[in-house]
């Protein structure tokens, strides 16, 4: 027996039973498969069959649903769970069953707490039973309210062209008198209907089935190098050109097919740049159901694709970043145990021949890979630069010369500015930096030899051209470094600046100079163009925030300063959760003649500066397990023991914690890691410790 039937099976036979079952169940399967909700209701009004629709559209507890169960149930279920709006519950379920008992057609709608609107029909069965059916027309009411705005607007729109037509009558009718006047008013009122269309900010066609077109308005002859004089008589693939043509062929088909249809297709601008049209073709139906031609309405849809291009690589380099930092703060915890333990070994072997032969490469290895790690932390945004006012064209200079032993001899290199003074505010060595990594690519885009030209100069950037470069306006110093090689094509210029994309060959390049080139110069507060075309080069510009003239950096308040047998007799609170950075960081505390005592996270810290008045400063991480980190360490420390000096240490700088800038509360002093004893003994003298 289904469980949505009661079943009517009787005991004659085993046979007869066991067909009836299979009846049952058989249309209590089919009964579910419906997306309308059905019940039946015997003459007691008691349940005889349901589906699972049912439950779900008016949201009845399946226990609920069961043969036998009273109509009364349903509606008592709905009362006290307040369906029925404010009153007396009992009240509401005698109206109802009492209505019910009449065993009358209804239809009715009902608006559920969800605000779904379900639409109820009722139907007397032989025996007074009735059977209801419950649907779901929430999407069709919301579509039909639609259809009636786009009803009522179309009809404000063709009273307004009526009225418009009316007075164009009214001025026929005036000039009826005289050949020349109703010349005039018709050339009147069809220059009137064409200024208006002409003025329409979208492009607007009309061909007939013959694929001619039999009007255009200025902006649709226009965008495919037209007058709207020439357009008129001509087919449509001799106007839009072949390749449009076989985009938009099939969609001219289904329009003269009767079918309204919507697409978009790239084509070349009227500025020679690619850009991106919507258009709807609208067949123009006779009463008699002939479709005599089609509407066509296009609109340029270039800019909304790209700033939507924008956002999605916008968002795609946020989220590269976050993965950078996080990546680069595990590789610094690393590298500090390396650094830590190689310079340990070089100091207590210094006479042993190996140390230089095996120690000294594995140093500078590791030195290489901190250095990449701080690049990769400055393209993710993470890394504070240090920017200064640079005088650019003095840059460019001394970097033109390590660019000229870098390439080969087959690529002649050049440099010019045309204004004689150019400073932004930069750090210097990171531009440096950027401008190798531009001249490298570019040797790679001219093997046969070429010419690398260097050119820096001051551009203005209006609103527009600051909000492409999502900078804001004003003026910034250019610097352009031009190559005559190979060029890019479409798709690789779109991922050029994508982390760990690269053209080359596997093990030539890892992907990272562009990027790196790219988060340098956001994060210093400018933007990257970049142009280029296949067989004749790329030209990629930096543009920097321009400051008026180096300003002499003002001299740093003498204070006193420590130096490691200051340090001697100290106790030292160490708190760090990775056990072996930990470890090196004990060595070189206790090399500088410290005692350390250690804690593996921020509470047990937290507990050692309150218990123990001896700890005379405080080192933490500022990334460590549990609710208390290495920043509100800081906190406690400030407020429990303010006079406790305090030096966080982090695998990947947050500017939140470095000293310096207009805070006014830079908190305590940021150690980047890996680092080694001179530099920690470097951010301890300013403590006084």
């Amino acid at each position: 027996m289904n469980g949505h039937q009661q079943s009517a099976c009787g005991t004659v036979g085993e046979a007869e039973p066991s067909s009836e079952r299979r009846y049952q169940e058989m249309l209590g399967a089919g009964l579910d498969l419906l997306d309308q909700g059905v019940t039946v209701f015997d003459a007691e009004l008691r349940m005889v069959a349901w589906n699972t629709a049912f439950l779900r559209l008016l949201d009845f507890p399946e226990g609920l649903a069961r043969p036998g169960v009273s109509f009364e149930a349903f509606i008592r279920y709905n009362a006290e769970r307040g369906d029925y709006g404010p009153g007396d519950p009992a009240q509401q379920v005698a109206e109802r069953v009492a209505r019910a008992k009449s065993f009358e057609p209804h239809v009715t709608e009902r608006i559920r707490p969800n605000g779904r609107i379900l639409s109820i029909r009722g139907f007397p069965l032989p025996h007074q039973g009735f059977i209801t059916v419950y649907t779901d027309i929430t999407d069709q009411r919301h579509a039909a309210e639609q259809i009636a705005r786009h009803q009522a607007e179309l009809e404000e729109h063709i009273e307004s062209r009526t009225e418009a037509l009316t007075r164009a009558n009214e001025e026929l009718t005036a000039a009826i008198e005289s050949n020349k006047a109703i010349t005039q008013a018709l050339r009147r009122s069809e220059q009137r209907l064409r200024e208006i269309t002409d003025a329409i900010p979208a492009a607007v066609a009309y061909f007939d089935r013959e694929w001619a077109y039999r009007y255009a308005n200025k902006g649709y002859a226009e965008w495919f190098g037209w007058s709207a004089d020439q357009v008129e008589g001509r087919k449509i693939q001799d106007v839009v050109g072949q390749e449009v043509f076989e985009v938009v062929q099939p969609y001219v088909a289904r329009a003269l097919a009767g079918e309204r249809v919507t697409y978009e297709y790239q084509l070349t601008g009227r500025d020679g740049n690619p850009a991106r049209a919507r258009s709807t073709l609208v067949p123009d139906i006779a009463p008699d159901g002939t479709v005599l031609g089609g509407y066509v309405h296009s609109v340029d849809v270039t800019e909304q694709r790209r700033t939507q291009a924008a956002l999605a690589q916008a968002q795609k380099m946020e989220a590269i970043g976050q993965l950078t930092g996080g990546l680069a703060h595990d590789f610094n915890n690393m590298l500090t145990v390396v650094i830590g333990n190689l310079v340990a070994l070089k100091e207590n072997h210094p006479d042993d021949p190996l140390t230089e032969n095996f120690v000294e490469p594995a140093m500078h290895a590791a030195n290489r890979g901190a250095e990449l790690i701080r690049r990769l932390l400055g393209f993710a945004r993470r890394q504070p630069l240090e920017p200064k006012p640079v005088e650019v064209n003095e840059l460019i200079l001394g970097m033109s010369k390590l660019i000229r032993r870098s390439l080969p001899s087959t690529i002649a290199v050049s440099t010019a500015s045309r204004e004689p003074c150019l400073v932004a505010m930069v750090d210097a060595h990171q531009l440096e930096n950027a401008l190798l990594n531009l001249a490298l690519n570019a040797r790679d885009a001219m093997p046969n030899g070429g010419e690398l030209r260097i050119e820096s100069s001051l551009e203005h950037l209006n609103i527009h051209a600051a909000a492409d470069l999502e900078v804001p306006p004003g003026d910034y110093v250019q610097i352009a470094v031009t190559d005559n090689g190979m060029g890019m094509d479409g798709s690789t210029l779109a991922r050029v600046f994508e982390p760990f994309f690269t053209t080359k060959q596997f093990g030539m390049g890892s992907g990272l100079g562009m990027s790196m080139v790219y988060g340098f110069t956001k994060q210093s507060g400018g933007g990257v163009r970049i142009r280029s075309r296949q067989a004749r080069g790329t030209t990629v510009a930096l543009l920097l925030p321009r400051v008026e003239e180096a300003q002499p950096e003002a001299a740093l308040p003498a204070g006193r300063e420590v130096d490691a047998a200051d340090l001697a007799g100290k106790l030292v609170l160490l708190a760090e959760d990775d056990a072996d950075v930990r470890s090196v960081v004990r060595m070189q505390l206790a090399e500088l003649g410290c005692a350390v005592v250690e804690a593996e996270n921020g509470a047990e810290a937290a507990d050692m500066v309150e218990n123990i008045p001896a700890i005379a400063l405080v080192i933490s991480d500022v990334v460590m397990p549990g609710v208390m980190d290495g920043r509100a360490l800081a906190r406690f420390v400030k407020r429990f023991r303010p006079d406790l000096p305090m030096v966080l240490m982090s695998g990947f700088a947050e500017s939140g914690f470095h000293a310096g800038g207009l805070d006014p509360d830079p908190g305590p002093p940021l150690l980047a890691k890996p680092f080694s004893r001179d530099k920690l003994l470097a951010a301890l003298r300013p403590l006084g410790a």
